[in-house]
């Protein structure tokens, strides 16, 4: 059964990132933090979106922001040196509060925090905020889009480029967690692993194909009222459990 519903998770969130860039893996981290230590969690949802990002990263390649990735980068390796020499974990209760307060940051008014990821100074910064905040929490998509809600590119270079940027964080989370979940044995098994990969893949594709058919002001308007219902959900969770409700 648990099997099941991984797998289901699995293509039904590749599904929805391929058409969002982002969304599905915070359900996916949600599904994941419900079955597995936080630890375990953390890795197989770093090993599912690198590919499921990845693979979106090359059927749009041709649309990636190459100078934006390259600046992306050197914030992202900063933020992973920094974190080389820290050792936390959040507890579980606690990473679906963060992760239901994450989409709140793309509701901040334009006015009051102005981010374009087409400036090197700010690409930067994205690289070090989101590889900080996706190795705490799991996720980073909502921080992510608020670095590339002003800039004016076509959604299609917007959800590669933001791919492109996952996948280096994503590894770098896993690298953060992976010693950890192998000395708890907390990891599925392999086989799990070897069947949710595809699945990850033809999620991504099949959304990949939707994205096209969507217009830039469908794509902006969804992405914000679907991350922001998914966040309000964990927050509730997150709070039961705090309160002992919610096992």
């Amino acid at each position: 059964m648990t099997l099941s519903i991984l797998l289901i998770a699995t293509f039904v969130t590749a599904f929805i990132s391929g058409v969002f860039g982002m969304a599905g893996g915070l359900l996916l981290m949600g599904v994941l933090a419900l079955i597995l230590p936080v630890s375990a969690a953390m890795v197989v949802h770093g090993l599912i979106q690198s590919v499921s990002n990845g693979w979106r990263a090359i059927l749009l390649a041709r649309w990636i922001a190459w100078r934006i990735l390259a600046i992306y980068l050197i914030g992202s390796a900063s933020a992973g040196l920094l974190l080389a020499f820290l050792t936390f974990q959040i507890e579980t209760a606690w990473l679906f509060i963060v992760l239901g307060l994450t989409p709140g940051i793309i509701w901040i008014p334009k006015s009051w925090l102005h981010l374009d990821a087409e400036k090197p100074a700010h690409a930067i910064a994205c690289g070090f905020f989101v590889t900080g905040l996706n190795t705490a929490a799991g996720v980073s998509g909502p921080l992510l889009d608020v670095f590339f809600a002003e800039t004016q590119r076509d959604r299609r270079t917007i959800v590669a480029t933001k791919a492109a940027t996952q996948v280096i964080s994503h590894i770098v989370k896993i690298g953060y967690y992976l010693l950890p979940a192998l000395a708890a044995a907390a990891m599925p098994q392999p086989q799990w692993l070897l069947l949710a990969l595809p699945l990850s893949i033809l999620g991504t594709t099949l959304g990949a194909r939707l994205l096209e058919r969507m217009s830039d002001i469908q794509f902006r308007s969804w992405t914000k009222w679907i991350v922001s219902t998914i966040g309000l959900v964990y927050i509730g969770r997150g709070i039961l459990l705090l309160l002992g409700g919610l096992q």
